[in-house]
Formats: structure tokens, sequence, C-alpha cells
């Protein structure tokens, strides 16, 4: 480096570094920024706080399901029964009409610090969620009487995030709108008491056929306790648990004040009189729609609280027109016996929709739906004794005596078995002929042929609920059973085997159309579909010359159709089907009234002129033949292949492999062939030796 170089850096002067602010300066200006912070806080606090009270003061409530009712439709969307209108279950009734009593036992029961809170009672939900945590499931809600009424007002069941989150805005709500007064108001002209009833004003004219005004304390009490539990504390049908239930509400009436111990007791011990008898629907198929309604809640799991308040519709599967000719079949063919009744149960087979429904002579004198009330089903039933002979290997040619016959069982028991009026044909008959007359001889001995066990496995796969007893007894139909359980006993054999569960019910919407509950189609296989087939052609010579129902054989002379009568000292039933409808029909008494000649007939009566009229616009059509079947002409006498010098011939089904084989010995002559499937089962030794004997080369 030169001299030069070093006198220039020598006169460059030094740059001082930036000297930091005191921390004092720091100081400030960090609280400066603080205060500038929390001003825009408070400003975001206060703009949002007021927006939120506005919108909570101003902003419209939504539209209550109370404003919209609850109906039940038919499949083609007529009205059938309005739920939210019927029995006047709606009654809009002023807080000072409301006894004190009822106000302060609700409150005491459902929401004690309910004046003291602004809309949530913390105090019960903490107690609530201890209650809870404790028995390890939901035995205790904490909601205030608020939340329930926003619930009641304007939400579903469902239990997401986003609906509690609705109840919370709308609680805030209602009580910045409403007094305390004005909200309990409501929520007892909103509240569900069960057995359709909207509202205390419905609940006392239900319960106590009196004005709500005119409750006692113990008829409030009890009232009180009802929107816990409607189903579960229903005087009605649970006197006990509505009595314990109100034993409940005096204790916490007598807890917080309201009464003292002695009332209590007093009202406990005091009697109540009930009202006769629960709300009842009017209107088409009344029948039908208390049972759509009872399907909506134990089948599609729609909460009964929910079902009644209103917005709720149930799509139902009934044809009006199926409907109405049931009705007409009814009136027209039911003696006017008092104290007669009936049930007629018709559905499709394939979805198992019911058609039409009637529970009895009449719904205003009787609500019993005995479609659903066990009888017994007598020769009907026998249809699935002969079904499990065909599944045991057992064919339609097979004889047995008609004579009167005596079984021993159960070691050293004997069970005799008679036909009606002592009618014997004292000769070897076959199924169709057994089927066709009704002949009790051949159905027990087919029983104890095939057991009685597998005959009650045959029927637990149907699905009846009765709990069979391997008795001789069983084939004769002498356990109960329902019209309901027939029919989709009987459906099942229509539909190729398929056991369809029976429907009341396409669809449930919402007030916004909205599809809220669904209940998937169940089937399940339960009979082969040859055997059904087989079974099905058997039944049909019922409505020939000399069967049981060849009566009513001109009401369905232009139908193909399967059926089978039954019979007993108590009870006249017909059931039977084409492939696209069946029908069950039950004519008794409720008590188990003996039935005259005339009485016993209006079974069959009913049903013939019921699918007279409820097909006249269908097509007849035959039911589908399914493959691995022989159709071969017998002779009925012998069980053989018939010639032509056979007097009588036969055309019954087979399924391949169980077809006879031998020409009739009886008559002998050349066959006649009238099935040209080829037999592919293997032609046993002996079978071609017999073949080669008689010069035939035709198998």
């Amino acid at each position: 480096m030169t001299d030069k170089s070093i006198d220039l850096i020598e006169d460059i002067e030094p740059v001082d570094p930036v000297t930091p602010p005191p921390d004092s300066e720091r100081i400030r200006q960090k609280k400066i920024l603080l205060l500038k912070l929390a001003l825009f806080f408070m400003v975001i606090t206060f703009l949002s706080g007021s927006l939120f009270y506005l919108y909570v003061r101003f902003a419209p409530l939504p539209d209550s399901d109370l404003n919209s009712h609850s109906r039940i439709l038919s499949a083609d969307g007529s009205m059938l029964a309005d739920l939210t209108d019927n029995g006047q279950n709606r009654v809009k009734v002023p807080i000072s009409e409301i006894p004190v009593y009822l106000q302060q036992a609700t409150v005491a029961i459902e929401d004690a610090q309910f004046y003291n809170h602004g809309g949530f009672n913390f105090r019960g939900i903490a107690r609530a969620l201890y209650v809870d945590l404790k028995n390890g499931e939901i035995v205790e809600g904490g909601s205030s009487i608020t939340q329930q009424l926003a619930k009641v007002l304007f939400l579903s069941q469902d239990r997401t995030f986003s609906r509690k989150l609705q109840e919370v805005l709308l609680t805030i709500q209602l009580e910045t709108r409403f007094s305390k007064q004005e909200i309990l108001e409501n929520y007892l002209n909103a509240v569900y008491y069960g057995n359709g009833a909207n509202g205390v004003g419905a609940a006392a004219k239900l319960y106590f056929n009196k004005p709500v005004s005119q409750l006692t304390l113990a008829e409030s009490s009890l009232l009180a306790g009802l929107p816990k539990g409607p189903s579960i504390y229903s005087p009605f049908d649970h006197l006990d648990q509505a009595k314990a239930r109100q034993h409940q509400v005096l204790e916490a009436m007598v807890r917080n004040g309201y009464i003292t111990g002695q009332q209590a007791d007093e009202a406990y011990q005091q009697p109540l009189t009930l009202s006769s008898q629960k709300n009842i629907e009017t209107g088409a198929a009344p029948y039908f729609s208390r049972y759509a309604a009872w399907s909506a809640l134990n089948q599609n799991g729609v909460p009964e609280d929910e079902l009644y308040r209103g917005g709720v519709t149930l799509q139902t599967t009934i044809d009006l027109s199926m409907q109405k000719a049931a009705e007409a079949a009814v009136r027209k063919y039911l003696p006017n016996t008092p104290g007669l009744q009936t049930a007629l149960i018709a559905l499709d087979p394939t979805t198992g929709e019911i058609k039409a429904m009637v529970g009895g002579r009449a719904f205003e004198q009787s609500t019993l739906n005995r479609v659903l009330s066990r009888r017994q089903p007598g020769s009907s039933f026998k249809p699935f004794v002969y079904l499990t002979a065909l599944e045991s290997g057992i064919t339609p040619v097979k004889m047995y005596k008609s004579e009167q016959t005596s079984f021993p069982y159960d070691k050293d028991k004997v069970y005799t078995v008679k036909n009606f009026d002592n009618i014997y044909v004292h000769d070897y008959i076959n199924m169709r002929e057994a089927i066709k007359r009704s002949d009790n001889v051949y159905a027990v001995s087919t029983e104890m042929e095939v057991t009685p066990q597998r005959v009650i496995q045959t029927l637990d796969r149907f699905g009846f609920a009765t709990q069979f007893q391997p008795y001789p007894s069983l084939a004769l139909g002498v356990f109960p059973v329902s019209p309901l359980e027939m029919a989709r006993a009987y459906a099942a054999l229509a539909n190729g085997g398929t056991l369809v569960e029976p429907t009341a019910i396409r669809q449930v919407t919402n007030a916004y159309g909205r599809e809220i509950y669904h209940r998937e189609r169940q089937t399940r296989q339960v009979a082969s579909p040859q055997n059904a087939f087989i079974l099905t052609d058997l039944m049909k010579s019922v409505f020939d010359v000399g069967g049981t129902a060849a009566r009513i054989q001109p009401d369905v002379a232009n139908r193909i159709v399967a059926g089978k009568t039954g019979t007993t000292d108590t009870d006249a039933w017909m059931a039977g089907y084409t492939p696209n409808l069946v029908c069950v029909v039950w004519v008794g008494y409720d008590k188990d009234q003996l039935l005259g000649p005339v009485e016993s007939r209006a079974a069959s009566q009913i049903w013939g002129d019921f699918i007279k009229n409820a097909l006249a616009n269908e097509p007849a059509a035959d039911f589908p033949r399914p493959d691995g079947l022989l159709e071969v002409n017998i002779d009925p006498t012998t069980g053989m292949i018939a010639t032509d010098n056979c007097p009588r011939v036969e055309r019954e089904f087979f399924r391949i492999g169980t077809e006879p084989l031998q020409e009739c010995t009886v008559h002998k002559g050349s066959p006649i062939r009238l099935d040209k499937t080829p037999d592919t089962r293997t032609e046993s030794s002996i079978e071609k030796i017999w073949r080669w004997f008689k010069g035939s080369n035709e198998r």
C-alpha cells in the first residue's frame, strides 16, 4: 500500500452505529400497539355483539312444523288421515286458563331453574351429565324448557352438531323475544303428551274429557310427567308407570316449595277418572291408517312426538280402489249378526305392499284390528304341511286312505282323526284330492310321515311367531296365527318361494319433501320355486267342482287362483292368491262364539267378491313355471303314468327325478305323453331292463 492510499484511508471519517431507543421507549410503543389491538377487538366485539343482538332480536324465526300437518296418504297421494287434526289434538289455551298447579308441576319436573336462567339451565346440564356418566348411558336430559320449545317448534330429531348449534341460537332468540310466561305458554301448548295429543288442551280433553282449566292437582301432576315418555307413561296403556311418574312430579313440586307434602300425598291417593278411549282416526281406511302410524313408529323409526307434532308425510302402499272393494265385500257378505267380526288383508306378493285392510265390521264401534289378532286357522294351515312333504321327497301322487284313523304319538298317547261331518272317501286318495276335499286324515298322515318337527321348521322359516308344539293336530291348524302372518306366508307361495316382509309405508318425508326415514325391503328364500309352484298348482283344485271353495268359482271364473279354506267351530278362513295379489279373510267372534253354517261361508264369499272387483281392470295371468319340472299325466287311482284306457286322467307336476316311471298296470294301454322336457336323470340298470322288457324306446 502506498503512502497516498494511507492518506486517503485516514481522510475517511468513521460512521457511528444506530443507537437503539431506550427500554422505556420500546415499552411505550408496545403499549400503543396493544391499545390499538384492544380497541380494534372491542370495536369488532361491539359490532359482532350488536349484529348478533339484532339477529336474535329481529331475525324472523323459522316456520314451525306445528304450522303444517302430519298426513297419511294413499299410494296415489289421496288423503287418508290427518294425524295433527283428528281428535282436535291441537287446542290453543292461554296461560291464564292453564291451572297454576300444571304450570308449577311442569317447571318442577322439567326445569326447576326456569325462572332464574337465560335459556340454559347449566345446573341441570351438569346434573344430567353426572347422572349419565354414573349410569354409563343417557338416562337424563338437561335441556331447559326454552330449549325443548325450540326443538319442538323448529327442529328435527337429528343428533348433529349443526342441529345443536341451531338449538342454541333459537333458544337465545326465544329468550330475547318472549317473557318467561309466554315461553311457558307456548311450551305447554306445543309439547307432545302421547296418543296423538299435542298441548295441554288436547291432553286434558283426551285423558280426562274436560277443559284444561278444570284439571286438579292430581290430574295436572300426571299430565306434567307424560312428555318425558308419552308411550311409556301413557295412563291408557301403563297406568302403574304413569302413577310412578306422577309421584316423581309431586315430589319435585314439594322439593321446589310449590306444594306441601300433605298435598302431594292427597293428590297421589286421589282416584283418576280417565276418559273411555283414545283418539279415533276418521276418514278412509281407518284400520289401515292406524296400522300405518304404528309402522312408522315401530318399523320406520319415526319418533312419536315428531310424527304427531306436524310436518311429516307417510306415503303408504294402500290402493284405494282395492280398499273400497274390500269394504264393499264385507258389507255385502258379512251376516248382520250382533258381535260377528271379520278381518281382510290383501298385499302384493312380489313387493309386500299392503293394498287393502279391514280390521273389523265398523271402526267407530271397535278399533281392534283383527288383522293382527291370532285365531285358529284350521285347514288353511295345511299347505305348509304339504310343502314340507314335497321338500321331503313326497310327490303329489302319494296315497293315503281316507277313513277315520288313530295315530300313536308321544309314547303312550293316541290321536284319532276325523273328517268334517265324518265324510270319508273310504279309499286311497292323492294329495290333490286331499287338498281339494280338505281331508283331515290325509293331512295328519302326511305330517306324521314327515314328522311334526319338520313341519315346525317350515313354519319357522315362513316367519310365524306362534310357539308350535309337535302334536298330530298341528296339521289341522289348532295353533293360532294372525291373518297378517297368513298373508305373508301365502305370499311367499305365490312369489316362487320368496318371502317379502309386508309393508304399509313407501316413504316418510318432512315438511320440505325430504325423505327422513327409510326401511329397506326385506326378502328371503323360504322354499324352492319348484315346490312352491307344485303346491300352488295343487291348491288351484280347491275352486274346482267338489272343492271346498267351489261355490265362489263364478267370482273367479276368469282368474287363475290358488287357495285354501279353513273352518273350525269358531273361526272361518279363506286364504288364496293370484300371481299379483294375496288375500286372507277371517270371520268369527272376538269371544270364540260358535259359528253357524251361514257365518262359516262368509269368509269365502267375501274373498271371492273382493278378488273379482279388486282385479276387475287387471289382465288375467298364470303363475310362471320354473325350470326343473316335468308335467305328467297320471291315473289318480293308481298314481302311475296314465294310459289311453284310464277312465280318469290328471295332470301333475314333478321335480325332475321324482316323477313316476311305471305306466298304469290297472288300465293297460299306450301311455299319454304330455311333457316333452328331456329327462336328464341317469337311468338305472333296473329301469333299462324294464324298458327293454316292455319293448319301449321311450323313457
